[in-house]
């Protein structure tokens, strides 16, 4: 009779030493769980990919998006009258705007009624804006191989001018020949002093 008691008391404190050992493995976790969260061991979430929330995964790179303006540069029109506006869109993300707007003028124009005065042959050497002043220096070609009148000279150095005042900040331009300042480019306009935007071409 003593023997099926004791078999009876074992098999109920079987169950309840399972029950307690479970309780206890729960609030070791909980424990753990709590103090990774405290000291922030484990804070971030890991994605299915393996990177943590937030950050990009392996591999995938941050796209940087250039910088674009929208400006006006200035041909000649076919009868030498007047200064034409052509909109562009220049980019800024390699070279500073006063640069790219001259790069952009230089680049010719396809529009019908207008024309290029400047020499193909003349390249863009330096563009420095300070004080309200803009010099930009081309190569000796700029002159040398001009080959228009007095009004060919006034269209020349008025798209140059007319084109970078029309950044608000740019008064005046300086036209230089390999950096150095010059007297005309053929004789026919003084270009010693800075000049300032030539309203009258427009």
């Amino acid at each position: 009779m003593m023997m099926k008691i004791l078999r009876g008391a074992r098999g109920a404190l079987l169950p309840l030493a399972l029950c307690c050992g479970l309780l206890l493995l729960a609030g070791c976790g909980a424990q753990t769980a709590t103090k990774g969260a405290q000291d922030g061991s484990d804070a971030s979430v890991v994605t299915e990919s393996g990177a943590r929330a937030g950050q990009p995964a392996s591999g995938e790179k941050k796209e940087t998006a250039a910088k674009e303006l929208t400006v006006k540069v200035y041909y000649p029109n076919d009868d030498g009258t007047k200064l034409v506006a052509v909109s562009r869109k220049i980019k800024t993300d390699k070279e500073d705007k006063y640069t790219a707007v001259m790069r952009s003028l230089l680049a010719g124009t396809q529009e019908k009624g207008q024309t290029v005065i400047i020499p193909k042959q003349a390249k863009l050497q330096s563009v420095k804006v300070a004080d309200g002043t803009a010099k930009v220096s081309f190569s000796r070609e700029l002159s040398k191989n001009f080959v228009g009148g007095s009004t060919g000279e006034e269209m020349l150095v008025g798209s140059i001018v007319d084109t970078l005042t029309e950044f608000p900040e740019v008064k005046r331009v300086q036209i230089l020949i390999d950096g150095k300042a010059i007297e005309s480019l053929s004789g026919h306009m003084d270009l010693t002093q800075p000049l300032a935007r030539m309203k009258q071409l427009l």
